[in-house]
This record gives C-alpha cells, sequence and structure tokens, in this order.
C-alpha cells in the first residue's frame, strides 16, 4: 500500500525508538514509513545555523539507511522540513496511516511524558497517533518481527452506547497484523444516587447490571466477528473508573488503542481525560484514533 505511516523524528532516542516501532508497524502491514525531521528554526543569519541543518540532515539520514539495512522488506524515506513542528507533523498526518511520535518515560511509573508538541499534534491530527517510548523496544531484539509466541495482546477501550467505528477498525487491523488476539474493554459503572435506588427497589442487583452491560458488548462486537472472522476477539465489560480500568487492562499488552473524544477550546484541542490518563501512564505503546 502507499499510504505511509510517518514518524516525527529528531534525533532523541524516544524518536529513534519511535521510527523503529513504526518500520517494525510498516513490515507487519506491508507500508512504506517515512521519517519526517522538523526544522523550527528559521533564516540562515545565526552562526553556525548552516552547519546545525547539515548535520541534522546527516543524522536523518544515517537513521533512515539504518533501519533499511536492519528490516529489509521495507521502503524507508526521509524528509527534513523547516517550519513549525506541530503544522508539519498535523499536515503530515493528513495523507498518513498513523502518525508515529516518540515521548519520554516517567522513571519507575512507566508513563509517558508528552511535550507540547506531541499534544498539541494528538489534538489536530487527523490520523491515529501512536506513542512509543524509549524502553519500549521490540521482543525480537533485532531485525525482523518477534516470534508468533511473543506476541502479546492488542487492547482496545469500546464505549457500546457510542462506539467508534474508526477505533475499532484501527484496533482489528493492528491485531490482525500482529496474529495477535484483540481484548475489546467496556467500562461501566452503576447507577448513582437515586438512579440507583429505583433499581434495587424493582429488585436489579449490579449482579444483572453486569450481565447487561456484558450482553451490550456482544452485541457491539458482532459485526466485528464477521468482519474478521480469522480475528480472535474477546470483549469484555468491567466494573470500574474508565482511565484506570483500561490501563490496568494494558498491562502486558502490546498495544493500547483508545478513541480520541476531543473539545475545541479557545487555545487549540482538549483532550478528553481517558486520552490524557492513557497518553501519560499506558504500560504499553498507545495509540490515539480520532473519533470523527
Amino acid at each position: 500500500m502507499d499510504v505511509p505511516i510517518v514518524v516525527g523524528f529528531d534525533g532523541s532516542p524516544e524518536s529513534v525508538a519511535a521510527a523503529d516501532w513504526a518500520v517494525r508497524e510498516g513490515l507487519r502491514r506491508q507500508r512504506p514509513v517515512e521519517l519526517v525531521q522538523v526544522w523550527p528554526w528559521h533564516g540562515d543569519h545565526v552562526l553556525g545555523s548552516d552547519d546545525a541543518v547539515r548535520w541534522a540532515r546527516r543524522r536523518l539520514a544515517a537513521e533512515a539507511a539504518g533501519l533499511r539495512g536492519r528490516i529489509a522488506g521495507v521502503d524507508v524515506t526521509d524528509r527534513h522540513v523547516q517550519g513549525d513542528p506541530v503544522t508539519v507533523l498535523a499536515v503530515a498526518g493528513q495523507g498518513a496511516a498513523m502518525l508515529v511520535l516518540g515521548s519520554r518515560a516517567l522513571g519507575a511509573l512507566r508513563g509517558f511524558l508528552t511535550g507540547s508538541v506531541g499534544r498539541q499534534v494528538l489534538g489536530r491530527a487527523d490520523c491515529p497517533v501512536v506513542l512509543v517510548r524509549a524502553d519500549d523496544s521490540s521482543p525480537s531484539g533485532g531485525s525482523g518481527l518477534p516470534a508468533a509466541r511473543d506476541l502479546r495482546e492488542v487492547v482496545v477501550g469500546l464505549r457500546v452506547r457510542h462506539p467508534s467505528e474508526r477505533t475499532m477498525e484501527f484496533a482489528c487491523e493492528a491485531a490482525a497484523a500482529r496474529s495477535a488476539p484483540l481484548r475489546v474493554v467496556h467500562v461501566w459503572s452503576p447507577p448513582s444516587g437515586s438512579d440507583y435506588l429505583a433499581f434495587a427497589a424493582i429488585g436489579n442487583s449490579e449482579r444483572e447490571l453486569a450481565e447487561a452491560e456484558q450482553h451490550l458488548v456482544e452485541d457491539a462486537l458482532q459485526p466485528w466477528h464477521r468482519r474478521y472472522p480469522q480475528l480472535a476477539i474477546t470483549g469484555e465489560a468491567r466494573l470500574g473508573t474508565v482511565a484506570l480500568t483500561l490501563l490496568d487492562a494494558a498491562s502486558g499488552a502490546d498495544l493500547l488503542v483508545i478513541g480520541r473524544h476531543s473539545r475545541r477550546v479557545p487555545v487549540g484541542t482538549h483532550l478528553g481525560s481517558v486520552a490524557q490518563a492513557a497518553v501519560h501512564h499506558a504500560p504499553c505503546p498507545v495509540a490515539v484514533v480520532p473519533d470523527g
């Protein structure tokens, strides 16, 4: 396929890990990969700017060449662009299968530290954005893909009353590309206050509510079982807080996929609380998929 996977590359260990992850994903999905390096400084009057640009271009070309040498079978190209990083990456994402960004780890918490560029790109990108940490290395530890026995499941958060077709499709494709199982997690909470008392008064229990939510999950997954008959898809309804429950479910996963429910604010786009929690604390690479 010609639609590329685009990587934001700045030479940092995080962006190197993102590029490595993206090329392995390109091998799985048979897609080309483009490394995009954004040079945010304008003009050539700054002392040493020409040398700095030449160094950055060499670093970019060397990374692309190294990836082509390590992981055969993927068309890896590179592009050096001068401009605003957020704008350049958001525009690059308009024609991409996904946009992959590196993110610094939060030490022992194994979460993500997403800079201002990453946060703004997450809110503006039209394509799925995948965040990768420097320590999110491939299980294979070398060229190619990990063996089938090493593959871990893909986890996706599902809102059964407002399902996102795009999020589920991305998750199914990611799992199918890995020949890995897909676990779909719907998080629910019982009615609160007087509503809960009303449920209890007519004989409903938390167990019955849980069964009803599980039935909703199974009904929501029927079309996906038909579309991906080769894929092992399981669904579960969990009682709890959405963000914490999804983070717990993603422990040991190869990828966490969530939908991006964002709202416009005067100074940009504000990510929802679940997306905020996932991009800061996910224990694995996380894909944030625009709902629209």
